[in-house]
């Protein structure tokens, strides 16, 4: 029997927004190495490649693939230390304390 004093049952958990830790540490860590990449070409750039045994046309093309996978080894090998950082924030934006409190 129903009556109406009854509450209703409880329905399955609400899945959580937040994302795992790991997940979001290699997400900052993810940036850090496109921040260092994006720090690595203009660096790149100002070294003189006419010295007779550079890459030519195929080195020009290639500076760029080269500068994000330097941005990305040392990244891996602890940067600069911007990814706690980056990952601090992360998650105190999915606990919505984006107010940096």
């Amino acid at each position: 029997m129903i009556d109406g004093s009854s509450a209703p049952p409880p329905g399955p958990p609400a899945a959580s927004t937040a994302a795992p830790p790991d997940r979001v540490r290699q997400t900052a860590r993810e940036f850090e190495a496109v921040l260092l990449g994006q720090m690595f070409k203009p660096m790149m750039e100002t070294v003189a490649t006419n010295t007779g045994f550079d890459g030519g046309q195929a080195e020009e093309m290639m500076r760029g693939l080269l500068a994000e996978e330097l941005g990305r080894a040392v990244a891996v090998r602890g940067g600069i230390g911007l990814a706690p950082a980056v990952a601090d924030q992360i998650m105190k934006l999915q606990e919505g304390r984006g107010d940096g409190r």
